[in-house]
């Protein structure tokens, strides 16, 4: 199976969740071994997509480097990482992902418009050899080994409209555009004034969030799915762990997870050599290039 990358340049514009502005968003091909780039056309700053440059998790994951940001990069990294794209260079005229519908079902689409294009390299992918685990309290994400890729979360609020959800995904670029691309972002209405003093959500907007009330869902359109809540935290564990840099092998299982531990439990996965091994899906890895052969479809 060989690395990827699009097939042609596109582009869109949509308002920045966070910061509320208009966003232009580019996508461009890139080589092989290049892997995922950001760039701030309006600072001429280039991002790699690597742990070390995540600087910061409140309420979304972002990137950064020599004091230039990118904020909200997870539900785009989420539907790359479906259509298993090892290559992109990902343009943006200000420091959001654009938010689109707060899903990352846009994205998928953008990406059909731009199609796949194989590259004549190898592709590799990081296979999971022992569990590793980050916990806070009661909270906790973790993965452990597999022939597989899954995603299991489980969510427990004290609101009636949520209460306790748990779903079960193993990664296929198909499942993911039926059971997950779909699935919006959401919060709490009490908690937008907060959120609005610390700079955050100045573009959340019933357009793009689920919002809910003491007494329930303010959307009048309700949801796209009856677990939509927890599989939206699918949407963004999938983004999160794509900061891997490669293509996870693996069961990751999570209880009210969140970006924070997503990004410490991809340091402890790559600061632990013995965690992981890296494989080059060629041809003596047949049964593991079919697994992934399938996944991407």
């Amino acid at each position: 199976m060989r690395q990827r990358t699009i097939g042609k340049k596109v582009e869109l514009i949509g308002i920045g969740l966070h910061k509320g502005v208009p966003v232009k968003m580019v996508l461009e091909p890139l080589e092989a071994n290049n892997g995922i780039i950001f760039y701030r056309s309006d600072k001429g700053v280039s991002i790699p997509m690597k742990a070390e440059n995540i600087v910061d998790t409140t309420m979304a994951t972002v990137i950064g480097k020599d004091g230039v940001r990118i904020s909200t990069i997870e539900h785009l990294l989420s539907a790359i990482s479906a259509y298993g794209i090892d290559n992109i260079k990902i343009s943006v005229d200000n420091e959001e992902i654009p938010i689109m519908d707060g899903s990352s079902i846009s994205y998928c689409m953008l990406l059909d418009e731009a199609g796949v294009s194989e590259l004549d390299e190898v592709r590799k992918i990081i296979q999971i050899k022992k569990p590793i685990e980050i916990r806070d309290e009661d909270k906790f994400v973790r993965v452990e080994p597999s022939n597989q890729t899954i995603f299991d979360f489980t969510i427990d609020f004290k609101h009636q409209a949520i209460k306790q959800q748990k779903y079960k995904f193993v990664f296929s670029k198909q499942a993911y555009k039926e059971e997950i691309a779909r699935a919006r972002t959401f919060g709490f209405l009490h908690e937008v004034n907060y959120l609005r003093s610390k700079g955050l959500a100045k573009g959340g907007n019933l357009g793009n969030c689920i919002v809910l009330d003491e007494n329930g869902i303010l959307n009048k359109e309700g949801l796209r799915y009856k677990e939509e809540f927890v599989r939206h935290k699918i949407l963004d564990a999938i983004g999160d762990m794509a900061i891997l840099g490669m293509p996870l092998m693996g069961s990751y299982i999570s209880f009210a997870g969140s970006h924070k531990l997503n990004s410490l439990l991809t340091q402890k996965i790559l600061s632990d050599s013995n965690a992981y091994e890296v494989i080059a899906l060629e041809d003596q890895n047949t049964e593991k290039m079919f697994e992934f052969a399938k996944a991407v479809q």
